[in-house]
């Protein structure tokens, strides 16, 4: 008979009896029963055995195999069912067929690409049982997007949030009986990031006067709109109103849509375009075409940085496949196609264009300040569009 010390508390949080006892290691654990604290003695009983069981697999070496068993008999008991299994590769394949009915193209393609690196990093160890994952697999996972592949925080966040979208889910399907993600933090952002790059005039003269057709089409786009890469490259006919001298989006990352007056340079150079009969061609079809195949920016992200660096504008990188699109890392110069989103702003800014102007016309990530700026009048867009200089 092994002696344990195993104890019960409750939480605010929940309304199941919880577990603490120490392992092998000496660790103090807490993990939930799975009883409901009803205030019978009948169930606290039953969590109290659960919990010497769970101390009494705790303070031995037992195989996964074995560790396996115990929760299966623990849950049949419970709840007169079998505990479903299934490997974590399996589970993904399950979720992401799930997800295809639930979300958008694009945001899928990011759930793909999480979940496949997330895979790739746990090799043989993802062709185990998901409940034999631990929160330690996912803290070395975050370890190495930092450290070794040198991803921004908000990235590795990222990726964290879409791991706890995962587990969260296999746990409602029944495979795990607890989220071991919960508990995992996300990476601290900091408080004084890196200025902002910006490009002066003669940048983006540069830029346009060594750039093809389209990149300089798409370039005037993203200094007289502020829009991002991937909505520029995937804006169609449909959404340009020459007689208006107007353009409508909503955007992929945030939803939001917007109206955008034209600058008068930027409406030149639609005028100048050969407009399709079909609305649905692209404005920018060879983009549009990498948006659609890839269901991202990164690849043309790339394209425009072997642009900067062309013009001296970026450092110039040797070429390596990563599969990412952001898999190089940052440059020095801080330079992107993004940056043409900070110097819209920028060039409003200085023109004394009113925050909720600027705002109202570029769109905002934070929705606390774009409903500020949800009544801004047509006057106010026409005039912030009209304070852009011409290039």
């Amino acid at each position: 008979m092994v002696v344990t010390m195993a104890s019960l508390r409750t939480k605010k949080t929940s309304v199941y009896w919880w577990a603490c006892f120490t392992n092998i290691h000496g660790q103090k654990i807490q993990r939930s029963t799975g009883v409901k604290n009803t205030g019978k003695s009948k169930e606290r009983n039953e969590a109290l055995r659960i919990a010497c069981e769970y101390e009494e697999v705790a303070k031995k070496h037992k195989s996964a195999k074995q560790v396996r068993k115990v929760i299966e008999e623990m849950h049949q008991q419970l709840t007169g069912q079998e505990l479903p299994s299934t490997t974590l590769r399996a589970y993904v394949q399950q979720w992401l067929a799930q997800k295809e009915h639930e979300t958008k193209d694009r945001t899928l393609v990011f759930y793909e690409g999480t979940t496949r690196k997330f895979l790739e990093f746990l090799g043989d160890t993802a062709d185990q049982d998901i409940i034999q994952i631990s929160k330690g697999d996912i803290d070395r996972f975050r370890a190495q997007q930092i450290g070794e592949r040198k991803l921004a925080p908000k990235t590795v966040n990222h990726d964290i949030k879409c791991i706890k979208m995962l587990f969260k889910a296999a746990r409602k399907d029944g495979f795990i009986s607890e989220d071991v993600s919960e508990h995992v933090n996300l990476v601290k952002e900091g408080k004084n990031r890196a200025a902002r790059s910006v490009f002066t005039m003669d940048q983006i003269r540069t830029i346009i006067d060594h750039a093809d057709p389209e990149w300089r089409s798409m370039t005037l786009f993203g200094v007289y709109t502020g829009q991002r890469l991937g909505d520029i490259a995937s804006l169609t006919w449909s959404q340009i109103f020459l007689e208006k001298k107007e353009i409508r989006l909503t955007t992929a990352k945030t939803g939001k849509r917007l109206v955008i007056p034209m600058a008068e340079t930027l409406a030149k150079h639609l005028f100048s375009l050969s407009s399709s009969d079909d609305p649905a061609a692209p404005v920018h079809p060879r983009a549009a075409q990498i948006m659609s195949r890839n269901g991202r920016s990164g690849l043309l992200s790339n394209q425009f940085a072997a642009l900067l660096a062309a013009v001296g504008l970026r450092e110039k990188k040797a070429h390596r496949k990563t599969g990412e699109g952001r898999g190089q890392g940052r440059d020095a110069s801080g330079f992107s196609f993004h940056s043409l989103r900070h110097t819209s702003n920028s060039l409003l800014k200085e023109a004394g264009t009113p925050d909720a102007a600027i705002q109202a016309l570029i769109g905002h990530d934070d929705r606390d300040i774009s409903d500020h700026y949800t009544h801004i009048g047509r006057d106010a867009l026409n005039k912030a569009a009209a304070a852009f200089p011409i290039i």
